[in-house]
Formats: C-alpha cells, structure tokens, sequence
C-alpha cells in the first residue's frame, strides 16, 4: 500500500486530479492516527477534536501545489508538521486571549485566573522541534514519525529508508537534542 500511495503523490504533484481522489481513502485512517496521537498530548477539554484536525490539516494538504511529493514519509511528514502547527497556532492564540487579546480589561477574582501549563509546553515543545528541524531535518521528520505517528523503530526504519540501528541511534539523539533545548540550555553545551 505504500507504494501505491507514494505512485498516487507524484501522480497528483503532476496534476492528476484523479490521483487525490484515489488518495484521500488511503491516508485517512493514518491521518486520524496522527491526529489522534497529537490531541492524546493536549489538555483535557481541548475544544479542537481530532476530526477538526485532521480535516484543517487535510485542507491545507490540499493548498500544497507547489510540493512534489516524493512518497509516503514525506506526505506524512508535512502533515504531521500541519497537524502540529494547527495545534501551536491555537495554543498561541489562547494564550494571547488569555492575556486580553485586545479585548477591555475586567477585574478578576484571582481563582478564576487558571494558568495551563500544558500551553506553555506545548509552545516549548514546537520550538525545540524547529530548532532541531533547522540543525537536522531527518532528524525532526524521525521524531515526528516515532511520538507523533507511534512509528515503530522498524516502520520508521522502512519508512526513511535506513536501518533500525540507525533509528534506534539517531532516536537517542533526537531525544537527548530537545530535552536539552526544552530545559533551555543551548543543546551543543554538552555535546
């Protein structure tokens, strides 16, 4: 099947509309996966659902004309990358309402002031990840594919085309990588 999505991608990268509506039946159980696994990370009582997520991400999937898909992994990887910049953007804007938003200032019992701390690592969180994405991209795409997708080391493997040593070595230092950024040192202070 990945290979009939990957033949699907390039057939619809060079216009073949046909190829997308081939496609979308193919990629929506993995779509809802991914959604599922990012809104699994989120508070509880989050007002976005998976199914508004995957159908944000899947619009905006559909705005990419000017990506030549090169195969399943790289779709994926853009989508899950959607998927997550949906979830920073509300998280942002939430935070930005939280703070007035431009709205007129109220007094406010101070128990009714809630901090969520799950915003701020969310923000946190996204930010190490594009850090990491400006250092190494495969390693991000790998970090996406394993906690955002739930890929297994062999998937992944398949996936990117390497072998699971590799996976299993470059998983390490992924992890190592954004823990040291999300604790706010420079990750090459201990390299």
């Amino acid at each position: 099947m990945a290979s009939e999505i990957t033949d699907l991608l390039i057939r619809w990268s060079d216009g073949d509309p046909a190829a997308l509506e081939a496609l979308a039946p193919l990629v929506e159980a993995d779509l809802r996966r991914l959604a599922h696994s990012f809104m699994n990370r989120e508070r509880p009582g989050h007002i976005l659902e998976t199914t508004a997520l995957v159908s944000e991400a899947y619009l905006r999937l559909l705005r990419q004309d000017r990506v030549r898909w090169q195969n399943r992994a790289h779709f994926f990887g853009i989508a899950g990358q959607m998927m997550r910049r949906i979830l920073t953007n509300y998280a942002r804007d939430q935070r930005r309402l939280r703070r007035g938003g431009g709205a007129v200032r109220v007094s406010l019992a101070e128990d009714t002031l809630v901090a969520h701390p799950q915003l701020e690592e969310a923000l946190a969180v996204n930010a190490a990840l594009e850090g990491l994405a400006a250092v190494d991209e495969q390693l991000q795409l790998l970090v996406v594919m394993r906690y955002f997708f739930g890929m297994s080391v062999d998937e992944t493997a398949e996936v990117l085309g390497v072998s699971a040593s590799k996976v299993n070595r470059d998983w390490k230092e992924a992890k190592a990588w954004l823990a040291r950024a999300i604790a706010g040192r420079a990750p090459e202070d201990d390299a």
